[in-house]
Parts: structure tokens; C-alpha cells; sequence
């Protein structure tokens, strides 16, 4: 694709319109990977807080490999970006990811793949405003604490933080410094998901009572791969029980639920099926010489946690990454005058014809279509990134850095997202006992916020 043709104008990025952010989560139980208690430290609240506007934003990009190299070309198909650092541990990583930068005709980053900590010498230079960060996701919260201590906004890929503790340091950290940690969850730019938050605000689905969310995708190949994410991502499963990766399906529901905008997540209960699929995946497609068969899998096959919110909804969330099935992310909401489902995409409301069968989304499409869809739908769906999903965040940050917008999804959510993770291990360790969230807002989830455009 062409430069002409890649990029999008500052017109374009004026012209579009919105999608609203939250997700929240007090907590109770033993501690898995730090303390359950509220920190005793508190700064001003960052729900709301408005970007600085910047003409150029200028990004650093702290992780190349098939993730971030992929966002690196989203964020340099969109106009007002400069590219300025890019960090792996792996040279020829970085070396890549120089040469696209340079391709797209921009001036040469500087580079950093001088070890695991180079990011921290990245993070001191003054000519980065959004430090996007793609690593395994032990290195999640180092990297986004090392960007916001040094005056930079932090971009976290899924999951933010693995642990309890992890999420009250990004909310301290933010708060703190005055920096946004922004949770790069592409799903919540999907053309279905985004399609049915704009009919959850006008009212269609009356009032709402229960949500699925999910991530169920058969990774046994990469989990056991040579390179890239079987590198690191198999392991979590042999030390944790739990849902492993919550973000992706439940960052939607949480949108259309209106979390952190009048509720929040309050306790869940979670249980997980027994251990099978990695173990018989290995028997079939790994040397009996490999020193993967030394490694003992302790991660249940299908997770099924239950979040009941403060006013009382209910949301149903499962991981399943190793089992033979379909990809999905369920998808769905009932309220009481209607029901969607996704994977397919297919409605019900009430009183509607053809009695009690499902109808497609199609007709609801001329009226509901996000703004951002159809302004840029069509370029986002020719690059490719998840079905255009990628490039849609990426313009949607963007648009809100350069023009002073607060962000979509703030620190809150990134934690009340991301620590259904360890809820879900403690919640299975006590015999699916519930355990509550914390409120890591202190209340103010109760605040009214203006949707932006």
C-alpha cells in the first residue's frame, strides 16, 4: 500500500467521533503475587484525565516481535505519528523494525536491544510522549512504571498485570505522575462490539442484566512453538490456575455494561476443568528427546469464572487456549428487551418477526454503525490487523492524544480487566470460594463522565 494511500489525514482524524471507555474492579482472600489490602498512598483520581494535545505524537515502540512489528506499521499508517525508539532484546528485532520506520519514510529511530533493561535508558530520552509496550507480560508493569516515572503516557498490551499487586502499582503510578496507562485492547474496536455498545447507549437492549465474555482459541501449536510466544507464554500454565488472558472478552462486556460509569465488578467465583489438552497435545507432536517433557502443566483446560457487579448484573468469563475448537470471544448481552450473541453475529429483541428466532445485525447496521467505522472502516479493513480492529485503536489513541480527548480505557481498566487473572486463581484454590475485587477507583466509579467525541 502506497503512503498516499496508508495514511489518514488530519481531517480525517478531526471528523471522527468516539467510543466511550471503562472497566473497574475491594478484595478479599490469601495473596497470590502481593497483597490484597488498598495501598495507603493516594493521588487524584485520573478517570477523565485529558491528553495534552500534540500536534506529533511521538512513540516508542518496546517489544518487535510478530505483535508489536504488527502495531508498529498500524501506528505508522496513521498521520501525526513519528516513530522515535524502538527496543527488543533480540538485535535483529530491532534492526527490522528500524528499516520499516525508515521504509515508511520517516527519520531513523533510535534503537535499543543492549539486554532486558535497555528499555529503562529508552524511557529517560525526552523525545518520547507514548511508550507502546508488546513483551511477554511478566515485563508489562517494569515497562510501563519505567515510561510514566519518566513522563510518558504507557501503551500495555493484554494482560496489563498478572498480579494484584501489579495492578494497584499502575494505578499508583498513574496517579501519581499524572500519565496515562492506556490498555491496548483491540477488541473493544471491533465493528460487532462497537456496534452493540452504540445500541446499548440509545437503549435497545432496556435495562441490562448479564454479559459472556470469553477468549477460547486453540493455541497448542504456539504454545509449544520454537520461537516467538513458545518462547515464554506456555509456562504461566505449569505455575497457575486460573484464566490466564481475561481481557479480550471481557473488556467489551465492560463496555456495554457501564463499568467504572455507575457499577463496577464486585466478587466472582471460579472454577477450572481438569489439565488434559497440552499434556496429550505433547504426546502427539513433541520429540520424547525434548525437555518439554519434563515440564508438568498445571493451568485447568477450560476456566469458568462468574463476576457479579454492584448492581447486580452478572457476566460470565472462560479461557480456554488448549483444546481442539473454533476461535471465539462470545460475545454476548441480554437485557430485558432483547439478546445479543456473536460468532455469528445474530439478535433477538422482543415482539420482533418470526417469533422466537434469531435475526442478523444487518438491518441495525445504517443507524448503529460507529462513527469510526464508517469514516475509516474501509482503510482499516484493506491493512488487516484483526479485522481492522488494530488500526481503528491505534487512530482512536491517536486522535485523542493530538486533539486533548481523555482515553477510551484508562488505568482502571487495565487493572479491573487484567486481575480477574489472579481473582480467578484464588477463587480456585479455595474451592471456587468468592473473592472480591478491589475498587481500584476508591469510589469514584460512581462519577459521571460525558461521553467524547
Amino acid at each position: 500500500m502506497s503512503e498516499k494511500h496508508s495514511k489518514v489525514s488530519r481531517r480525517d482524524l478531526l471528523k471522527s467521533a468516539t467510543l466511550a471507555g471503562v472497566g473497574l474492579a475491594g478484595l478479599s482472600g490469601p495473596s497470590l503475587g502481593g497483597s490484597n489490602s488498598e495501598p495507603q498512598s493516594r493521588a487524584r483520581t485520573v478517570l477523565g484525565m485529558k491528553f495534552q494535545p500534540l500536534q506529533t505524537v511521538r512513540l516508542a515502540v518496546v517489544g518487535c516481535g510478530a505483535r508489536g512489528s504488527g502495531m508498529l506499521s498500524e501506528f505508522l499508517a496513521v498521520d501525526g505519528v513519528q516513530i522515535t525508539a524502538v527496543c527488543d532484546i533480540v538485535k535483529e528485532k530491532v534492526d527490522q523494525a528500524r528499516l520499516v520506520v525508515e521504509r515508511a519514510g520517516q527519520k531513523t529511530p533510535a534503537t535499543f536491544s543492549n539486554g532486558e533493561r535497555d528499555f529503562e535508558r529508552l524511557c529517560r530520552r525526552d523525545d518520547i510522549d507514548f511508550v507502546y509496550i508488546a513483551t511477554p507480560w511478566d515485563w508489562h508493569v517494569p515497562m510501563a512504571l519505567a515510561a510514566m516515572n519518566n513522563g510518558k503516557h504507557a501503551g500495555l498490551e493484554v494482560p496489563a498485570a498478572i498480579s494484584v499487586a501489579e495492578c494497584w502499582q499502575l494505578v499508583e503510578t498513574s496517579e501519581k505522575t499524572r500519565r496515562h496507562c492506556v490498555i491496548m485492547e483491540n477488541c473493544c474496536y471491533g465493528y460487532n462490539e462497537m456496534l452493540v455498545l452504540n445500541m446499548v447507549r440509545a437503549g435497545q437492549f432496556g435495562d441490562l442484566l448479564h454479559g459472556e465474555a470469553a477468549y477460547l482459541h486453540d493455541l497448542r501449536s504456539l504454545l509449544f512453538s520454537d520461537s516467538s510466544e513458545g518462547l515464554w507464554r506456555r509456562f504461566p500454565h505449569m505455575t497457575r490456575d486460573g484464566n490466564l488472558y481475561p481481557t479480550h472478552g471481557l473488556g467489551p462486556v465492560a463496555h456495554y455494561l457501564n463499568i467504572h460509569r455507575g457499577d463496577r465488578f464486585d466478587y466472582l467465583v471460579s472454577m477450572s476443568s481438569p489439565q488434559l489438552g497440552l499434556d496429550q497435545w505433547r504426546l502427539g507432536n513433541v520429540a520424547k528427546d525434548s525437555p518439554k517433557w519434563k515440564e508438568k502443566y498445571k493451568c485447568g483446560d477450560v476456566n469458568t469464572s462468574l463476576i457479579k457487579t454492584t448492581r447486580g448484573r452478572t457476566i460470565m468469563l472462560q479461557h480456554n487456549v488448549t483444546s481442539a475448537r473454533p476461535y471465539d470471544r462470545l460475545n454476548s448481552l441480554q437485557g430485558t428487551k432483547g439478546i445479543f450473541q456473536d460468532y455469528p453475529p445474530r439478535i433477538f429483541f422482543d415482539g420482533q418477526e418470526g417469533g422466537e428466532k434469531w435475526a442478523t445485525i444487518d438491518k441495525f447496521k445504517s443507524q448503529y454503525e460507529d462513527a469510526l467505522w464508517k469514516n475509516i472502516g474501509e482503510l482499516a479493513r484493506r491493512r488487516g490487523g484483526h479485522g481492522g480492529m488494530d488500526f481503528v485503536m491505534c487512530y482512536r489513541l491517536i486522535q485523542c492524544m493530538r486533539e486533548g480527548l481523555a482515553p477510551d480505557m484508562d488505568v482502571y481498566d487495565a487493572a479491573a480487566w487484567s486481575v480477574p487473572g489472579p481473582l480467578s486463581e484464588m477463587s480456585v484454590a479455595q474451592g471456587s470460594a468468592p473473592v472480591k475485587f478491589p475498587d481500584f477507583t476508591r469510589g469514584h466509579w460512581r462519577d459521571a463522565r460525558a461521553q467524547q467525541s
